[in-house]
């Protein structure tokens, strides 16, 4: 017994050992990894800026321990960062040029015409910027073709084809497990719940997704155009030749890319660009080499408050926007004595109707205090353009996605479900709506009828929230709702924005509306450093090592059915534009 009891004891001692030793060994290697990644290269007389594009572009980097831990380096790219980085080089004499080399790599047209715009100002210092890459997607040549040299693989392709948009059906799939999807909704092109209803595209929804489509096009072949120089009708014409699988000779001999070259060719160009020495080692700097630790200085003086409003309203998860906490801050900024102007971030499809009315509330108490200027993203469409809309002024890129001025509210009935499984529902009543909405009867006509009012109701609130706001007759702006979605360039015109332009834009017009000339820009809400970030959601991110963007559309719309509450302005959930 006495040899029993101590080989359990040696046993328990050995396993906390070997517990505490492993603990002691991940929060080196832990420390190690932050250290890596905070490591920044000097900058060198003849330096190169280098960026690579691979991964998801979000609209703001956040330190994320899973990205570190993660074989994948590039898992995520912030625009912010991307952007401050151009900046920088821009402004420093050592830095003579941009490497731009892309790989598999996803963000939004708006994002990356603010990146192409970015690179249109550094090169007009006289700098250099190269393009590189053996494997070009639309999005990365609409980017690259601004490069005084675009340069592609001998064995590379340009994917140039025209833009796309998708949309899949769960009609059929809902119907065989028993679940009916009633819709309650206001406005002719509001299609969030067509994906539910029908197994194709409504006329309305195909009119507007190919009006959007072709704007968007429209803008890339303009910009490419000027870029290197090719007509756009012949642009259009490649584009319907399948240009990924016409010959680099082809593409060449059109004029897309300047020169077919392997990497260490590119090398060499770089280097003779630079005036270096045959075998002199080219100084390469990163983005995060670039980077300040919180605020864009100007100068000092006063404050400008960016504050981002990223992700779908009230979605329930970390990546969305809280709309209690992103009201919060508003309020603290009208309050705010040293802020002059306050610049609103928006990259949202939307969301909560209820949340997007308390941010739209919040940013009217900014507005009677200060200047609110929006610089709109890819989307800030249904509740991203309602919060937006009571900005002094309204600034987007002609490819943004806005709009859909809609209301919506979507109730599954499962009674199908459960005869098919076997389980039967029975209710006791006080009053006639004791137990609505139910999810497990359909609903019934008076039911219909009082959330029909509701909704009604709701889209009457939030068109007249968007003609206040754009100083529109109701009736007018009504007409361009009808939860149709528009690209940036089409709701200029219609008055739904002010000014082509991007984040920088948008700051520079809200302090000038200010009349400071002197001031700093700081972002809101804080980012959290790696170490905040694991003491308040230790799981945080784990969806990205297991998922990535596997299985993401399909996870993502199981999500919102389970999550979805009241009213929703928000956009066709999965419209992706390719």
């Amino acid at each position: 017994m006495k040899q029993f009891v101590k080989y359990v004891l040696a046993t328990v001692v050995g396993l906390a050992l070997f517990s505490f030793l492993i603990s002691f060994l991940g929060l080196i290697g832990l420390g190690s990894l932050v250290a890596l990644s905070e490591s920044k290269n000097p900058v060198l007389p003849k330096s190169v800026l280098s960026i690579h594009l691979e991964g998801n572009l979000v609209d703001r980097s956040q330190e994320d321990i899973w990205t570190l831990l993660s074989s994948d380096e590039t898992l995520t790219i912030g625009l912010d960062d991307i952007l401050q980085s151009i900046e920088a080089a821009k402004k420093n004499d050592d830095i003579k040029g941009i490497y731009l080399s892309t790989g598999l790599f996803e963000g939004g047209y708006a994002s990356i015409a603010e990146i192409r715009q970015a690179l249109l100002s550094f090169k007009e210092t006289g700098k250099f910027v190269i393009a590189y890459s053996g494997a070009y997607t639309q999005k990365c040549y609409y980017l690259a073709s601004v490069a005084d040299k675009v340069f592609l693989n001998p064995e590379g392709v340009i994917d140039l084809n025209g833009v796309s948009s998708s949309t899949l059906f769960y009609k059929n799939l809902l119907k065989n497990i028993g679940v009916d999807m009633q819709v309650i909704k206001v406005g002719t092109y509001k299609s969030f719940s067509e994906q539910y209803t029908n197994t194709e595209m409504s006329p309305a929804n195909k009119e507007q997704l190919q009006v959007l489509t072709s704007s968007i096009w429209k803008s890339l072949l303009d910009d490419i155009s000027v870029s290197r120089g090719i007509p756009v009708d012949s642009l259009d014409a490649m584009a319907s030749s399948f240009v990924s699988f016409q010959s680099q000779e082809q593409c060449l001999n059109w004029n897309l890319v300047d020169s077919l070259c392997y990497y260490d060719e590119v090398e060499t160009y770089i280097g003779q660009s630079l005036g270096l020495d045959e075998g002199e080692e080219i100084s390469i700097l990163e983005p995060k080499d670039l980077l300040q630790d919180d605020l864009t200085q100007l100068g000092g003086g006063q404050e400008v408050a960016v504050v981002y409003a990223i992700g779908e309203i009230d979605n329930g998860t970390v990546d969305g926007i809280n709309s209690s906490e992103l009201a919060k801050t508003l309020r603290e900024l009208a309050k705010n004595d040293e802020v002059s102007a306050v610049v609103l971030r928006v990259s949202s499809p939307g969301g909560s109707a209820y949340g997007s009315e308390q941010i739209w509330r919040a940013v009217e108490l900014v507005k009677a205090r200060k200047p609110v200027v929006v610089s709109m993203g890819d989307y800030a469409a249904s509740g991203g353009y309602y919060l937006s809309c009571g900005a002094h002024r309204i600034f987007a890129e002609s490819t943004t996605v806005t709009g859909s001025i809609g209301i919506f509210c979507v109730i599954p009935n499962a009674e199908g479900l459960m005869e098919k499984i076997g389980i039967d529902y029975e209710s006791v009543n006080t009053n006639p709506f004791a137990d609505a909405p139910n999810i497990l009867r359909p609903l019934s006509d008076s039911e219909r009828r009082i959330l029909q009012e509701y909704v009604n109701k709701g889209y009457h609130l939030f068109v007249n929230r968007c003609a206040e706001g754009r100083n529109m007759p109701y009736d007018e702006l009504e007409k361009i709702a009808q939860g149709r979605v528009w690209s940036g360039a089409s709701a200029l015109q219609l008055n739904l924005v002010d000014q082509i332009g991007g984040l920088d834009d948008a700051i520079a017009s809200a302090a000038a509306m200010a009349n400071v000339s002197d001031y700093t820009v700081t972002e809101y809400p804080k980012k959290k450093t790696l170490l905040e970030s694991l003491q308040e959601k230790p799981s945080l991110g784990m969806d990205k090592l297991f998922f990535g963007t596997t299985l993401k559309r399909e996870r993502d719309v199981l999500e919102r059915v389970r999550k979805i509450e009241r009213m929703q302005a928000i956009l066709p959930y999965e419209l992706e534009i390719q």
